[in-house]
């Protein structure tokens, strides 16, 4: 009998530990089943930081958002220089110094996507600074960095893409950006953007709309915002706080492409309301018609006509459709 246990024993340890590996596949199946960190690929579950790391306790670190797509060449990431550029200029502001330059990152991101083996994704690129004090001034602490493939679908839903999303303005105000180095993407500071998510959802809604402290709009709790009137474009620059996005950016040659015209200016809660038609755009979310903020319905109560005519144009780029914009490109075949 005892000799029986003996040999069952070990057999059932194994037999439990591959049903937890198979529930961990399935659990991470949106995720990377690789991780670029710091340096070299490694399993999703070898992906580690020491729970006394700087920027666990401190928010010391800095991220991007970036998103790859399927296209008739093969998978695509969408101005993957630009956000790594960015990455270094928002770790530059916070005195994190990247161990890595733009091109080896650029590299790295191409090579995880392979090793992936996944055609559609997000990718969240960050730097963040490691153990060594816990002290608020990191004195010693190293730079890691680490990039991961995720795969999060419509990143406000598939239905407000289509029909529109349902937002709030929010009671959190934005932070100045005299309080952090501007147009940064850090991850301490969004603390405001996720109390401001979490209060929207909590009450029904798609989104959160962050207003600044005079009550002028800000931007949306990671979107910049857009206002369509009498067919004019309208949206904010940096002294509204906001991040001076990569998609908004994008957006402005396209705008000018389709043969409209685009302004930058403060935008008020009037403007807001009397709007013809108003939407987010963003790497995650894209272009993201807005049909309702509170109780006003936007125009009609749908999605803006102009809005789904920028986010075709927009998706035909991202997926490779019209070749002038490959050099927005970055192939994972080249």
């Amino acid at each position: 009998m005892i000799y029986i246990k003996n040999i069952l024993y070990p057999l059932y340890n194994i037999f439990l530990f591959k049903i937890y590996k198979l529930n961990l596949c399935i659990h991470m199946s949106n995720y990377s089943r690789y991780i670029w960190f710091n340096g070299k690929l490694t399993n999703f579950e070898n992906a580690k930081i020491h729970v006394l790391s700087h920027c666990i306790h401190y928010g010391s670190a800095v991220f991007e958002g970036i998103k790859c797509y399927d296209t008739d060449n093969g998978p695509a990431i969408f101005k993957l220089k630009e956000h790594m550029e960015r990455l270094h200029k928002s770790a530059n502001a916070f005195k994190i110094k990247i161990p890595f330059d733009v091109n080896t990152l650029c590299e790295a991101t191409k090579e995880l996507v392979r090793k992936n083996e996944v055609k559609d994704c997000y990718l969240r690129p960050i730097a963040y600074y490691g153990f060594d004090t816990l002290g608020v001034h990191p004195k010693k602490c190293p730079v890691e960095v680490s990039i991961a493939t995720l795969n999060w679908g419509a990143y406000v839903s598939k239905d407000a893409l289509e029909k529109g999303a349902r937002i709030t303005i929010s009671p959190w105000k934005k932070y100045k950006s005299n309080a952090f180095p501007s147009s940064t993407k850090a991850s301490g500071p969004y603390l405001n953007s996720m109390l401001a998510v979490q209060d929207a959802k909590s009450r029904g809604f798609d989104e959160a709309l962050l207003l600044n402290e005079d009550n002028t709009v800000a931007e949306g709790s990671g979107q910049n915002i857009f206002l369509i009137k009498n067919n004019v474009f309208y949206t904010n620059d940096q002294t509204s706080n906001i991040l001076l996005g990569i998609t908004r950016s994008t957006l402005f040659e396209l705008i000018e492409e389709l043969g409209y015209k685009y302004k930058v200016q403060n935008i008020s809660q009037d403007d807001l309301f009397s709007a013809d038609e108003v939407f987010y755009c963003g790497s995650a979310s894209e272009v993201t018609p807005i049909k309702q903020i509170d109780n006003h319905k936007v125009g009609n109560g749908k999605s803006g006509l102009l809005t789904l005519k920028l986010q075709e144009k927009y998706y035909n780029i991202v997926r490779g459709k019209e070749e002038k914009y490959f050099k927005w490109l970055s192939f994972i075949s080249d």
